[in-house]
């Protein structure tokens, strides 16, 4: 690697590396032609380092090496079982890097590096495993017809284009990679502008694996430049992206165009629904984890709660005393911190004035102030709880993506079932009750991809993730993910009907 295209660094805690600034592709890092992206600490708002920002040119460069790597027979010829190996190979090259990896992700995310390195990290790696588990068993079927044998296969489907968020870059990108590379395709992946270090990072990681060239791909740029390019390039067999809703249907406007294949998971406004019968103490630490974690940057955050009446004073009680007692806002090295900055200042500012306005809209219970941490810099923001929360007020009804909660009451189940799905949104939604029955229909009745039955945020790599309505199209993770990374071909074997 050329040094011009890599520099030392050392995190505020100490972690050392060397971390890769150039485009990587077919196994090496090279320079664009595109501007450079400066990432910054959100913490103390100032620079970590500039990365290579790639142009229509250089994503058309890496989309032509993914293309020529899906049909080298060294990819292509690849015996399944050996995909998986290097696969496994990868996880454990991740995990054996976890330092660094948190490190990064904790530098230019803003989130505390001991949730990077227990969360993320492990995610990543265990996801990756998990497909490489599946590499030799993604396989088709045979169907008993008269006069002929006939069989399915499954089959990668090419070039695919992955689009990852900010808030989860190692986690999400491994949710992507693993299907795809499980499945025999061949990818470009873009990581967000705010958060290029860790993916960078693991590219080095794939080389080390023995990935062939070609076969993983990663860019950093700009949505509107490289993200564009690649969502419509007409060598992309498919698109996944991650990120907001109105940014995703742009995604899916241009991969239209040349009627992509697309897996798309977007914004959300996620119940989280309160019985009188639940055990208030737990619910208020999940229904706290649900929305405050993460800095409020989570696409499945339970941001809308409700609560049955007559325990809702009790509830908002207890609830803004779990944020003052858990809500330890620092930067991301402070082995104390709950709550970093958020990722930017586009998003702190999103989220502060997303806060002056309920101020209108609503009875603000608790925080909704910015935070000064240290030297008064960075983009901190006091955990935010409203509560007797207007029908159309923009809190209650536009995703926030902070820490921001709207609490709402409702005194029958057919009453909380209509407030949980009048929205457009459904990606995720709770439910605490101790009544098993109950649990069973509001999970039936809600409107949402994802339904967690006295818990929030509690997802699993092994367990289909994704929504409904404006929360995207598809799923992500367990097998469902295989289904997005292969097209069934259908073999007809005439054995007896002459003509």
């Amino acid at each position: 690697m050329s040094s011009s295209l890599s520099q030392k660094l050392t995190a505020p805690n100490g972690v050392s590396w060397e971390q890769p600034t150039g485009l990587f592709i077919n196994n090496e890092f090279i320079a664009s032609t595109g501007d450079a992206i400066t990432t910054i600490d959100p913490a103390t708002e100032e620079a970590i380092l500039s990365v290579q920002g790639a142009s229509a040119d250089d994503v058309d460069k890496a989309v032509r090496a993914a293309h020529a790597a899906f049909r080298s027979p060294a990819w292509a010829d690849m015996a399944a079982t050996e995909r998986g190996r290097l696969m496994l190979k990868l996880a454990d090259l991740i995990e054996e890097n976890k330092e660094v990896l948190a490190a990064a992700d904790a530098w230019d995310n803003g989130k505390p590096y001991s949730e990077a390195l227990a969360g993320d990290v492990v995610e990543s790696y265990s996801v990756i495993r998990y497909y490489a588990g599946w590499a030799d068993k993604i396989q088709g079927t045979t169907i008993p017809v008269p006069g002929k044998l006939a069989y399915t296969l499954r089959q990668p489907l090419g070039v695919v284009g992955q689009i990852i968020p900010w808030n989860y870059p190692l986690a999400n990108g491994s949710w992507k990679l693993g299907p795809a590379l499980a499945c025999g395709n061949t990818v470009v992946l873009k990581a967000s502008e705010f958060t290029p270090l860790s993916i960078l990072i693991l590219a080095k990681l794939i080389v080390q694996a023995g990935f062939p060239p070609g076969v993983v791909n990663i860019i950093n740029g700009l949505g509107q430049t490289a993200g564009a390019a690649l969502a419509s390039h007409p060598l992309v067999d498919k698109v996944s992206f991650t990120g907001s809703t109105a940014t995703g249907i742009q995604v899916m406007t241009l991969a239209a165009k040349t009627l992509k294949n697309i897996t798309v998971e977007t914004g959300g406004k996620s119940p989280l629904i309160v019985f009188d019968d639940c055990s208030l103490e737990q619910t208020v630490k999940w229904a706290h984890l649900g929305i405050m974690s993460n800095q409020g940057q989570i696409c499945t955050a339970t941001s809308r709660i409700l609560v049955q009446k007559g325990i809702a004073d009790r509830f908002v009680s207890a609830f803004i005393k779990e944020v003052e007692k858990t809500s330890h806002i620092g930067h991301q090295w402070d082995p104390k911190s709950y709550q970093g900055p958020q990722v930017s200042k586009q998003q702190y500012d999103r989220v502060l004035s997303y806060i002056e306005t309920g101020k209108s809209e609503a009875t603000l219970a608790y925080g909704g102030h910015p935070v000064k941490v240290g030297d008064g810099k960075g983009y901190f923001v006091s955990p935010t709880v409203f509560k007797d929360v207007k029908d159309d007020a923009k809190i209650w009804r536009e995703e926030i993506f902070g820490p921001v909660v709207c609490i709402k009451t409702f005194e029958t189940e057919a009453e909380a079932v209509e407030l949980a799905n009048d929205t457009t949104y459904g990606l995720a939604s709770a439910v605490f009750t101790n009544d098993v029955r109950k649990s069973h229909r509001m999970a039936t009745k809600l409107q949402s991809g994802m339904v967690w039955i006295n818990s929030s945020q509690d997802s699993d790599f092994r367990v289909p993730f994704g929504g409904v309505k404006q929360s995207g199209i598809g799923r992500e993770l367990g097998v469902a993910a295989l289904d997005a990374y292969c097209h069934v071909k259908s073999v007809h074997v005439n054995m007896e009907n002459d003509l």
